[in-house]
């Protein structure tokens, strides 16, 4: 089928060209990190679809003004710039559309990823979907051929566990998405790569945002039983649903990432109170790149409703409490947070995990240990331990070097 060339209206920039490779950081802290990102390359979705469908799976195209861009059903999709910062000079940080060249090899090649793991100190990692799959894979859901978008859906998780995960086992935690639009089928697939070796999902942390059914409604059963039967960790990305509602006139890049914190504690509070994780004891939760400063005094509010307001006369299970609930069932990730690392106790440090957001522009590649010896500092050893590696490694059944930091 032929893709006809798009035009989007935008200029392409001269950019500076990516610098020489920064020197091996020195390894204070074995570092597994639940939150990067992958940019798909190209092919990944080539050989991958029944033949009848293949023709019509996601393409990487050129625009007229010289952009590369996905198209899929007719729509083209891109991944930003902005999005892909990592190793980049900072007069390239911008929101226009990127080609791969453009961008250091490792958000797309896995041989070239594990390279910059090792430059930045990192020895694990989990890796989100981007441009044409939306951070929870929600594309493929809302396509509008339903069979094609299934087929999308379990060609980029083949894609994720055959040629990401595969080549290095024990540097890549697999994570997949799934099909949103029938919970069934979602589950169904959940199970697939449950039995070959996937330990997460991502779903959209507010799918009312995206047309979906909210968390509180049992169209989500089906995805969250095979979650709880397989041992699979949900693990929800800050706005993939989307940023905040912005007021007219709102700068919505900077207002959007300063309200991460915002849209946090909103998910964290609606999967409570859907009920779920009172269901399923076993049921678990990370949410990405929120941090944790808000975790402490959401579980301060949630024991002052419960204790004086009867505001909280709705909880479905009387043996335990919802913050002890929350620090049962959810995960809360640290990119920083030097402020607020002193709440670990609170939080409960089996809680807490790192990421490094690799290739964001919230990344700390490749200073990331720099910048977590300086969140760790003064912390004892056996706290570093567990936020640094202990706590993900035992979440996501993912192996450890043998002589791990410290």
């Amino acid at each position: 089928m032929a893709v006809k060339v798009v035009k989007l209206g935008i200029k392409r920039p001269v950019t500076q060209g990516l610098p020489p490779d920064p020197e091996p950081r020195e390894v204070k802290a074995t570092l597994v990190s639940v939150d990067d990102h992958v940019l798909e390359p190209p092919h990944t979705f080539e050989g991958r679809l029944p033949s009848r469908l293949q023709e019509a799976a996601p393409r990487v195209v050129e625009t007229e003004e010289g952009h590369q861009v996905w198209v899929f059903e007719d729509q083209p999709y891109f991944q930003v710039g902005f999005m892909c910062v990592a190793g980049r000079r900072k007069e390239d940080y911008r929101m226009e559309p990127s080609r791969y060249d453009e961008v250091r090899p490792g958000c797309y090649l896995i041989d070239d990823r594990i390279k910059d793991m090792d430059l930045g100190g990192i020895w694990a990692s989990m890796n989100f979907p981007s441009g044409v799959t939306g951070f929870a894979g929600t594309l493929f859901s809302d396509a509008k051929d339903k069979e094609l978008g299934l087929a999308c859906m379990r060609a980029w998780n083949d894609w994720i566990f055959e040629e990401w995960h595969s080549a290095y086992p024990e540097r890549i935690i697999p994570l997949g998405v799934t099909f949103l639009a029938d919970p069934e089928k979602g589950a169904e697939e959940i199970r697939r790569n449950a039995a070959r070796g996937f330990h997460s999902v991502t779903l959209p942390e507010q799918p009312h945002r995206l047309g979906y059914p909210a968390i509180f409604d049992p169209h989500w059963d089906p995805i969250i039983e095979a979650c709880v039967d397989t041992d699979t960790v949900i693990s929800l990305h800050v706005a993939s649903s989307g940023f905040p509602s912005m007021p007219p006139g709102a700068p919505g890049l900077e207002l959007g990432a300063t309200l991460f914190t915002q849209l946090s504690i909103g998910t964290a509070s609606e999967w409570l109170w859907s009920g779920y994780p009172a269901r399923y004891p076993d049921l678990k939760i990370v949410l990405s790149e929120g941090g944790i400063g808000w975790v402490a005094y959401l579980i301060d509010r949630l024991d002052a409703i419960m204790a004086r307001s009867g505001y909280g006369q709705g909880w479905p299970d009387p043996k335990i409490s919802p913050s002890d609930a929350l620090r049962r069932n959810f995960w809360f990730t640290i990119i920083d947070d030097p402020s607020t690392i002193c709440t670990r106790d609170t939080i409960g440090v089996e809680n807490i995990v790192f990421e490094s957001d690799y290739p964001h522009g919230d990344g700390s590649w490749p200073d990331t240990q720099l910048v977590m010896e300086k969140v760790f500092a003064g912390l004892p050893a056996e706290d570093i331990r567990k936020i640094s590696h202990e706590n993900a490694a035992k979440l996501y059944h993912h192996p450890l070097p043998e002589n791990c930091v410290p």
